[in-house]
């Protein structure tokens, strides 16, 4: 009969192993002599578009693995597949007793609230989001996506043959928002340089990972004559830059470099460097830094932000050196790039 019940349990230890698969965890040991629990760890909880969405989260992962290589410490994640996931993988990762828990993406911000309200001696982090009172035990990382933004399109706005170039956002947000008109801003900032009329177009997903949704939206707007999309989709934009591709149009990436997913195709990406903030975050809270509590913002001026190093191969040099010279005037904020309806208008209103 023990030997029955050995067996079951066995079998029972297994099966709940495997009911884990969405966990990826350093599989390396501790060194010798490290009590279990003592090493700094650092989690993060995906949004929808999951790990490998080749932009947003992607970036927040690589960050986590720079900490890893640094700082020698445990790292580990799990993949969000809906957002009735966000609640139970917090829960998770508290279970499992991450010193450090992020959030990725403004669309976990209640569930990073009410993690950090049933675990108060648990630390929590989040990306693209501040609250009207950030509770004590959680990090606010907000991104001045703008700047960016406003690089891409001053850079779409100089490039652009017909005249017209799109935007394509994942879903409207504050945070989406920074992306679209920030854009906007640039492209009739070089639109005034050019003495002529730019019109872009702007149309949304509503998703986050459905790339046929993004090809589909952004098939149409090259077929009404945009011939550079710029998204800020995440999975979703991937099929924006499919579409481009296979319609010889230009594309220009989100967050990260993305000129390897069609080196012909993408001609810069505005990078939002989340896993850069990550690690700086990161590093200070592990050195015992009291962060708890504070909205921390990053940008440009903080080397959180700019455009693709790539950008070389498909931008004209003149164009280029023209984009530095816009950089330094956001540093000096001698431009303020617009980040939502409001601000765009105003900022209109300075071009006149």
């Amino acid at each position: 009969m023990k030997r029955i019940l050995a067996v079951l349990l066995s079998v029972s230890v297994l099966s709940s192993l495997a009911g884990c698969g969405c966990q990826r965890e350093d599989p390396e040991p501790q060194p010798p002599g490290t009590p279990a629990g003592t090493e700094f760890s650092v989690g993060m909880v995906t949004d929808i578009g999951g790990v490998n969405d080749q932009s947003f989260n992607q970036s927040a992962w690589e960050g986590l693995n720079r900490a890893k290589e640094t700082f020698d410490c445990r790292i580990g994640y799990l993949e969000s597949k809906q957002e009735a996931d966000y609640g139970p993988n917090l829960d998770k990762m508290a279970d499992e007793e991450y010193d450090l828990v992020w959030g990725i993406g403004f669309m976990m911000a209640d569930a990073i609230e009410n993690a950090a309200r049933q675990n108060p001696a648990g630390m929590y982090a989040i990306v693209d989001n501040a609250y009207a009172e950030t509770p004590d035990n959680v990090i606010s990382v907000v991104f001045r996506a703008q700047e960016p933004s406003f690089l891409v399109g001053y850079i779409a706005g100089r490039m652009t043959q017909t005249g017209k170039v799109g935007f394509i956002g994942g879903m409207k947000s504050g945070t989406i928002d920074q992306f679209d008109y920030g854009f906007q801003g640039g492209v009739q900032w070089a639109a005034k340089e050019l003495g002529k009329d730019i019109t872009v177009e702007v149309q949304y997903a509503e998703s986050f990972s459905d790339t046929a949704k993004g090809k589909s939206i952004a098939q149409k707007m090259i077929s009404g004559g945009c011939d550079i999309v710029f998204h800020a989709a995440g999975n979703a934009g991937n099929g924006v830059i499919e579409a481009a591709k296979e319609a010889g149009k230009y594309a220009i990436g989100v967050d990260r470099d993305q000129s390897y997913l069609a080196p012909d195709t993408v001609i810069t990406s505005a990078m939002k460097l989340v896993g850069d903030a990550m690690y700086l975050v990161t590093e200070r809270v592990k050195n015992g830094e009291s962060l708890g509590g504070q909205t921390l913002a990053f940008g440009i001026k903080e080397k959180c932000a700019g455009i693709s190093s790539a950008s070389d191969k498909l931008v004209p040099a003149d164009i280029l050196e023209a984009t530095g010279r816009i950089e330094q005037m956001i540093v000096n904020e001698e431009i303020v790039p617009p980040y939502d309806e409001e601000t765009y208008r105003a900022y209109l209103e300075t071009l006149q």
